[in-house]
């Protein structure tokens, strides 16, 4: 078992008031659960338990309340909970387009579009609506029809919401790669699901740079022979000739002609969207999810976990080639706008994000807990010229939120606001542990478990523990969980991914993290499972160490790797981001190596300290912990990570030399 750090004496931070708790969907929820099924609970950990105990009908009460539109009768909710196999709702039809678009008031905004590159501008849902209707015409066209794959390489803007929502409404699969991945990713990508249509963007901007990808995507089409048709948002320089893409269409010639908006209502688990896996370690998984699972899953988030209202505007910094970009869309499922970001988010310094937050009147602000460390790291005062007054929330995801970064958000944002770190993934297009808005935000914790999520941390005899730390572990099914991989048609992926740890019976989903659940219920995640580190039969999650080390003013940024040598002995190896003007010297080591030894144990003090400019992360921002362990221990650098899919490929170099140098001190 992992050694737990709680102690039950972190601060609280912020508690809601009266007012706020009176008037937050949650509340709203349960009012009507007593009102409409005379079913009441006492606070919100006894409405967590109902959830996930009779989740029949716990999610039949999500499909009432939030009137979801379908044919057929939503009476059976799930016919089996075995996991994998899982089958909610089988008796009905949607469309999770419909869910978005249908009834809604022309004149209010939908989405704000902002970049580092042009003034904002606001698109109103009788806009958005004419838009989709035109871009599904276009499709219609191209002879797109259910069940068809529409690829996509498209930054954060508005022509990827509009491309996503016209490609469901037909009931056609949407699977959308980041225009900063290179090409052999994207194709390791598309090629596995043969995508009829592609969209693109002939280049974009970023941190001030003009990225022209047009020999990207014509290589990219000769190794996709599936497309019947090639469609070039100019999004970088309007008007310029399509060279070496002759058969392909601009945009705006795609979605000249008018038509009718419909829709084509599919089964539950008829696939929306191909999302991938990192593809750090190996080729990326396909990972589809169902229209009925998406809906259900980001009706209830959205509105009960991240608290949209009406008036909110939500903006949520991230790129198409992350989730968190699709879990952003799901915001449309509300009464609130979304705020799209095209650009980078520390240009032309650490501080333009807050601009965008201020200028486009964002309400609800997330981003990664990277971002915020960088923040608090270089000084930011958000507050500072700016008037954001209308900030009444800020989410994190991707990474543990220190508690030295929460502590950040209240001293420079104030004590009024609501931070709630989330913790999730791809693998569900949510986060199933994060914000509850009518609790309390302890330091360094995650609020509670999500509705519907009957998460638990298991020991290593599949014990549920309170109060220590465990192995992350769904032990009932959710409906947004995968249909499917695509391609892998005897499921052994699929199986093989989530099921196949523990080898007991009714099957149990590993998720692959460390978690601790407080006795209060809170959460504090311990890092990646597979990342953790044995010291003399001490085992704890990376983030422990990290939370100790960056306490440290000289430290920023950290990644720990318990390196075993051939002969099985291992090393415990540090790698540190310091401070601008700092130095690694004899006397921080020792620091370091004091706070550890206090904070964690003696055994958890580093065998070595290495200093480094960045520490390289995935494209959602997670560090590359597994990778560079295994280059360490002797693995090529091409065999244990895709450069294409690291955020910043330039921070592997360090970890190279070094790795060679070793294997050259072996050899001799």
């Amino acid at each position: 078992m992992v050694k737990s750090t709680a102690d039950g004496t972190r601060p609280v931070l912020w508690a809601p008031s009266a007012e706020w708790t009176d008037s937050s969907e949650l509340t709203r929820f349960r009012r009507w659960l007593a009102s409409d099924r005379e079913i009441e609970h006492a606070d919100y950990d006894a409405l967590w338990r109902w959830s996930v105990e009779d989740i029949e009908g716990f999610w039949r009460a999500i499909w009432d309340y939030f009137e979801v539109r379908a044919d057929g009768d939503p009476t059976r909710v799930l016919t089996d909970r075995a996991m994998p196999g899982a089958r909610w709702f089988p008796d009905v039809a949607l469309n999770y387009a419909e869910q978005i678009l249908a009834d809604r008031d022309p004149e209010r905004v939908a989405v704000v579009c902002a970049s580092e590159s042009q003034p904002h501008s606001e698109v109103t849902w009788g806009e958005l609506i004419d838009r989709v209707a035109r871009a599904r015409a276009g499709l219609v066209a191209a002879g797109v029809g259910r069940g068809d794959r529409v690829a996509a390489y498209l930054p954060p803007t508005i022509e990827a919401v509009v491309a996503l929502l016209a490609t469901t409404s037909l009931g056609a699969v949407w699977s959308v790669v980041a225009p900063e991945t290179g090409t052999t990713s994207t194709v390791d990508r598309f090629r596995q699901i043969d995508p009829s249509v592609l969209i693109t963007v002939d280049g974009y901007r970023y941190a001030g740079r003009e990225f022209d990808r047009r020999d990207t995507v014509r290589e990219m089409v000769e190794c996709l022979p599936t497309l019947q048709q090639v469609v070039v948002v100019d999004h970088l320089h309007p008007g310029r000739p399509l060279t070496g893409l002759d058969t392909a269409v601009t945009w705006a010639a795609f979605c000249a002609e008018e038509g009718p908006l419909a829709f084509e209502r599919v089964p539950f688990d008829h696939p929306l969207w191909i999302l991938y896996s990192s593809g750090t370690t190996g080729a990326p998984k396909p990972i589809v999810h169902g229209h009925g699972g998406i809906v259900l899953e980001h009706l209830k988030k959205l509105h009960l976990h991240v608290d949209a209202r009406p008036d909110d505007r939500i903006l949520w910094f991230t790129s198409t080639g992350w989730m968190m970009w699709n879990f952003l869309v799901g915001g449309l499922l509300t009464d609130a706008a979304i705020v799209l970001y095209d650009g980078s988010p520390r240009h032309p310094d650490t501080a333009a994000l807050w601009d965008v937050v201020e200028q486009t009147k964002t309400t609800c602000f997330g981003t990664s807990a990277g971002f915020l460390a960088a923040c608090r790291a270089d000084g930011v005062r958000p507050r500072e010229g700016r008037d954001l007054r209308r900030l009444r929330a800020v989410g994190s995801t991707g990474s543990p939120l220190t508690p030295e970064v929460f502590d950040w958000v209240y001293r420079e944002l104030g004590p009024d606001l609501w931070l709630f770190s989330s913790s999730g993934g791809t693998d569900v297009c949510t986060s199933f542990i994060g914000g509850v808005p009518t609790l309390p935000v302890v330091q360094g914790e995650l609020q509670r478990r999500s509705l519907g999520a009957a998460i638990a941390a298991w020991d290593d005899e599949a014990r549920p523990v309170v109060g220590a730390v465990g192995e992350l572990v769904l032990t009932k099914p959710m409906p947004s969980m995968p249909v499917m991989f695509w391609g892998d048609t005897d499921g052994e992926r699929y199986r093989d991914a989530y099921f196949d740890h523990y080898r007991i019976e009714p099957r149990v989903w590993r998720h692959g993290d460390w978690i601790e659940i407080t006795p209060h219920g809170g959460v504090v995640i311990h890092g990646r499972s597979d990342s953790t580190i044995n010291r003399g039969g001490v085992r704890m999650g990376t983030s422990e160490l990290y939370r100790s080390v960056l306490t440290l003013d000289a430290v920023v940024d950290a990644l720990a790797l318990d390196v075993v040598e051939p002969d099985t002995t291992s090393r415990l190896e540090l790698f540190v981001v310091l401070a601008a003007g700092r130095e690694l010297d004899a006397e921080l080591e020792r620091s370091i190596a004091a706070r550890l030894r206090t904070d964690c144990s003696p055994r958890h003090v580093p065998d070595a300290v290495h200093r480094i400019d960045e520490v390289p992360r995935t494209r959602s921002g997670k560090p590359l912990e597994v990778p560079m362990k295994r280059l360490l221990m002797g693995a090529e650098l091409d065999s244990v990570v895709d450069r294409d899919a690291v955020a910043n490929p330039h921070a592997l170099e360090p970890f190279r030399l070094l790795a060679e140098r070793r294997a050259y001190r072996r050899a001799r």
